[in-house]
């Protein structure tokens, strides 16, 4: 039992330095990237090629001074960036990173805990992040952050429905809610559900960037409306924790994009691991591509794409499935 008890601490640990590790990255990458696209050299100062720039910009927000507003409801107000940021961690804990391994002669599983309800605990915890915006807004005791946090909260009722019903297909199809049963059902790239869903793939990744607030659905940051939205009010490390938040939940999206559609850390040749991280990787490089390609929806656009196109197609693609399965069946 202690054998057990110290190797699952050492995997969270693993997972959440990895997690945070790859949050920082991800800035340097999106900062670098965005900059290349627009013909800008981009950050490059802070050690080799810039590889120091998450480090120097994390030292910069310990040391800046926590300012809190006189208006605040200080009890909410301190709580909001944890409520925000813890949901989209503990969403890594059924996320199957690799396969099973040999270790000191034991096997080890590659993933922290393997639910068998997994994609309903994911779509659960990762929900819960809305809570923190929409508390941060209101407890700022600020127009623009109230405006943020019911941007958010309307968005996420919006994209709520569309972005569960995105993964409903691959569920009929493969009979399971086991997030490692759905990658051994992918064991060749033939398999992949992307091929038998790929209507709902795109669907998946439209809701994904809705629900994570990402451009160009950030409306409840938006800021040239809304000078920061929900976070207009942060500073130092409790605007950081939204902001690690922020790109947690965007790995996360992508990690169980890539687990539901994408094989998961199935692959040829190279090492399972580094198939998951490059799957991964392109995500995230699409999520910024898309930033720096298209402008920020207006708000009533944002409303009807998501009730008016978005919803009927997933609806749709889940009783098409839901039809052919039964006829199979």
């Amino acid at each position: 039992m202690l054998e057990m008890i110290i190797i699952a601490a050492i995997k969270v640990v693993v997972v959440i330095v990895a997690v945070l590790t790859g949050c920082a990255y991800s800035t340097l990458l999106e900062r670098r990237v965005v900059a290349f696209m627009q013909n800008r050299v981009g950050p490059n100062t802070a050690g080799p090629w810039g590889l120091l720039t998450p480090l120097a910009d994390g030292l910069k927000l310990i040391f800046k001074e926590d300012i809190v507003p006189a208006g605040v409801e200080r009890m909410t107000y301190a709580l909001a960036p944890v409520i925000a940021f813890i949901p989209s961690m503990l969403a890594f804990a059924v996320v199957p990173f690799t396969s099973d391994f040999s270790l000191f002669g034991r096997e080890i599983s590659g993933t922290l805990s393997d639910l068998n309800i997994g994609v309903i605990y994911i779509f659960a915890v990762t929900s819960l992040a809305v809570y923190g915006i929409c508390l941060a807004g209101w407890s700022s005791g600020s127009k623009y952050s109230l405006l943020g946090g019911i941007r958010s909260s309307a968005q996420m009722i919006s994209y709520e429905l569309s972005y569960g019903l995105t993964i409903v297909g691959v569920i009929l199809i493969a009979n399971t809610l086991s997030m490692r049963e759905l990658v051994a059902q992918q064991d060749t790239v033939t398999h992949w559900f992307i091929w038998r869903q790929p209507l709902g793939f795109l669907l998946y990744l439209t809701c994904a960037i809705a629900e994570t607030n990402r451009a160009p659905f950030d409306l409840p940051e938006a800021e040239s409306e809304l000078v920061g939205g929900y976070h207009t009010e942060y500073s130092s490390m409790r605007f950081s924790m939204f902001f690690i938040g922020e790109y947690a939940a965007m790995l996360a999206v992508s990690c169980v994009g890539t687990t539901i559609f994408l094989g998961g850390w199935q692959g040829p040749f190279l090492p399972p691991i580094v198939w998951f991280v490059l799957k991964v990787f392109g995500c995230m490089f699409f999520y910024i591509w898309l930033r720096a390609t298209f402008p920020r929806f207006r708000y009533d656009q944002l409303m009807n794409f998501g009730w008016k196109f978005l919803f009927p197609l997933a609806l749709l693609n889940t009783m098409v499935t839901a039809f052919f399965v039964l006829w199979k069946g």
